[in-house]
């Protein structure tokens, strides 16, 4: 990759990489499974749970693609397999499809994980005096994610 200058030294923008690779990794891993979710849920809130399913898997695949953006402008190759986001993420890979009442549960945890993660990344971010990313994601990237918790813990399934 050639070399960039941004205002912000290599060694930043490779530690803020760092954690926004992690994000990422959360962040998709979060993804395939609200999107599995989404296919497999079964029981009498069907309807309910499927919707809320695709609409938090539509948002999320957003978030991937501009975290991915984030970490490429800041001169760093951003992670996109499989291998590497299981490395990378804090978030278990679930085997099988569980009932309804366990994925609500295991979407909410993850949501929550996310959260915890952005907050990390947040923090490198402010460390290295990047601007652009922490003005950016203060209040708009750490609230979707929160408000998906609250709605999640509200889910009746």
């Amino acid at each position: 990759m050639s070399k960039i200058d941004i205002g912000i030294s290599e060694s930043d923008r490779n530690a803020v990489a760092e954690g926004l690779k992690k994000l990422l990794a959360d962040s998709y891993t979060l993804y395939l499974q609200t999107h599995n979710f989404h296919w497999n849920v079964e029981g009498p809130q069907f309807r309910e749970l499927h919707l809320m399913f695709e609409e938090h898997y539509t948002e999320l695949a957003e978030a991937v693609d501009e975290i991915a953006e984030r970490i490429r402008t800041l001169g760093v190759a951003a992670p996109g397999t499989y291998k590497s986001f299981a490395q990378l993420s804090s978030i278990e890979e679930v085997e099988g499809v569980p009932e309804a009442t366990e994925m609500v549960r295991l979407l909410t945890h993850g949501h929550e994980q996310v959260v915890k993660t952005c907050r990390e990344s947040l923090k490198l971010a402010q460390d290295a005096d990047d601007c652009a990313f922490t003005r950016k994601r203060r209040g708009c990237f750490v609230r979707p994610y929160q408000s998906k918790v609250v709605t999640l813990k509200h889910a009746k399934a």
